[in-house]
């Protein structure tokens, strides 16, 4: 099993209160969901009103289908042209079988 982690930062300009703010990362964590199959949520800067983090996972058992996947998520996110991304973090670790046939 192959396990892939990240973590995105978010500068969203125009937020004017938490309410813009939660707005646009609504807008985000739905359209990836929706893209990519993922468990997406807002993880951090819960209460700034022009940052946020949101982290992200997948699992696949194919190493290089999981990578491809993580850099698509993270260019989606930065074409959507809703917030700027400050900076990026991805992880992949595999988890070997435990279950004996």
């Amino acid at each position: 099993m192959v396990v892939g982690i990240g973590m995105i930062q978010l500068y969203i300009e125009d937020s004017r209160s938490l309410k813009e703010k939660r707005s646009v990362v609504r807008k985000i964590v739905n359209r990836a969901q929706n893209n990519f199959n993922a468990s997406i949520a807002e993880i951090g800067a819960l209460d700034s009103w022009t940052h946020s983090v949101i982290g992200f996972s997948m699992v696949g058992n194919d190493r290089g289908f999981i990578n491809s996947k993580m850099d698509k998520l993270l260019t989606f996110v930065e074409n959507l042209h809703l917030a700027d991304v400050t900076h990026s973090q991805i992880e992949i670790t595999s988890i070997s079988d435990v279950i004996d046939k």
